[in-house]
């Protein structure tokens, strides 16, 4: 929703991650966002994030009666588009997922491909006065990433796509904005790396020259031009896995100079002392479809697993010694404790605090899908409800109400 032309937008990551069709995820939007509307933003628009699949885009690219029905319900519900998530391909629930989400990667001509549909989609499909973003992978599964070769080919892609939404901006007059998103035990994990990405691939003077060429406009043009189309979601909860300070890596982010498309309101599960009862507790999240990536905090070193299982592994291994987990699993934002762990929700507050005071980005998401895969005992209500419930506490947080 549009909270205020000063706080930005606030709404809700697609309430389902469907399968891979355009049907299930229009079929999904009115299930459930007009429900969602009425309790939080009635008589008043709401801002919708879509998650449109390779194939849904195909299919909207094909079906210009498709796309225009599609924005008739949303005028009738008084709802309007402004963010994609386009960070998974195809589909992202009832299957197992784990790093297949991050496929294909940026190396590869069907990313880039899918990614500029989305563009073009969003260009037809949002208002006038929305500037849409684009929510996508951090380039790669880092253990996927060879060496050189491998940067040099998802960062040639990626400005070949920033080109795109410039020309795009030019021919049509919609700015949309692409925004990578860090992810434990990617190419791009800390903040400190995504900046140190940008410094030496996407603003250097090679990277700045290939998209002065691509998008045929001057080098005087080209680094402010990359600013307007490529920058960063910023994920709460993925950096607060990395044991990030979070305001200080906004700070880092903004003194580089890399715009954040997104601030993303997400918790971590937080385990601050790790004891024989916690990790047999905590066997009840790793049956998940999806990646639980752990990184353990030991007296000051830090040690990443791909998965809370793994991290238990090494524990039953080794076990004793003072150390705390954050694992990357979902959990509400509402909540401060999950079955008898913490969250890092603390962090989610801070980083607010601080947009309050110095705004950080017009586009503003909470991010919970793992409503589905959270122990039976923790269910406590139906997705419409934990959605709103997001949603209030967010906006109380930034004291939108």
């Amino acid at each position: 929703m549009k909270i205020s032309d000063r706080l930005g937008h606030l709404t809700y990551s697609t309430l389902v991650h469907p399968g891979d069709t355009w049907a299930e995820m229009r079929a999904s939007v009115a299930a459930h966002v007009p429900a969602v509307k009425r309790r939080v933003s009635p008589g008043s628009p709401m801002g919708l994030s879509l998650r449109l699949s390779g194939a849904s885009v195909a299919a909207l690219r094909a079906d210009p009666a498709e796309r225009a029905d599609f924005l008739g319900f949303l005028r009738q519900e008084e709802l309007y588009v402004y963010t994609v998530n386009a960070f998974p391909h195809g589909p992202f629930k009832g299957r197992s997922v784990m790093e297949q989400v991050y496929e294909p990667d940026w190396t590869t001509q069907e990313r880039a491909t899918y990614t500029m549909g989305v563009a073009d989609v969003l260009a037809d499909i949002t208002e006038a006065g929305v500037e849409p973003s684009i929510q996508t992978a951090p380039l790669a599964f880092r253990p996927h990433v060879t060496g050189p070769g491998y940067v040099a080919a998802f960062t040639a892609n990626l400005l070949r796509v920033a080109a795109h939404l410039a020309v795009l901006e030019r021919g049509t007059g919609r700015r949309v904005k692409l925004a990578l998103e860090p992810e434990p035990f990617c190419f791009l994990e800390t903040t400190e790396e995504t900046v140190r990405y940008f410094e030496e691939q996407v603003f250097s003077r090679s990277g700045t020259e290939e998209f002065a060429r691509l998008a045929s406009v001057p080098m005087s043009e080209a680094i402010g031009l990359i600013r307007r189309h490529l920058g960063v979601v910023f994920d709460i909860g993925h950096q607060s896995v990395e044991f990030e300070d979070i305001p200080a890596a906004l700070e880092s982010l903004l003194a580089a100079g890399i715009p954040i498309f997104k601030l993303q309101q997400a918790a971590a599960l937080w385990i601050p002392e790790v004891t024989n009862e916690a990790v047999k507790a905590l066997e009840q999240f790793t049956d998940t479809i999806y990646l639980s990536q752990t990184t353990e905090r030991r007296e000051g070193r830090l040690t990443r697993f791909l998965n809370l299982g793994d991290a238990i592994a090494s524990w039953n291994a080794d076990p004793g010694g003072t150390r705390e987990w954050r694992t990357h699993f979902h959990v509400p934002v509402f909540l401060d404790e999950v079955g008898g762990f913490a969250t890092t929700r603390s962090n989610i507050e801070a980083a607010l605090a601080l947009h309050r005071r110095t705004p950080l980005s017009d586009h503003l998401e909470i991010e919970t899908y793992t409503w589905d895969v959270l122990p039976e005992h923790l269910k406590t209500g139906d997705i419409n409800e934990y959605v709103s419930r997001e949603i209030e506490w967010v906006r109380d947080a930034l004291g939108a109400r």
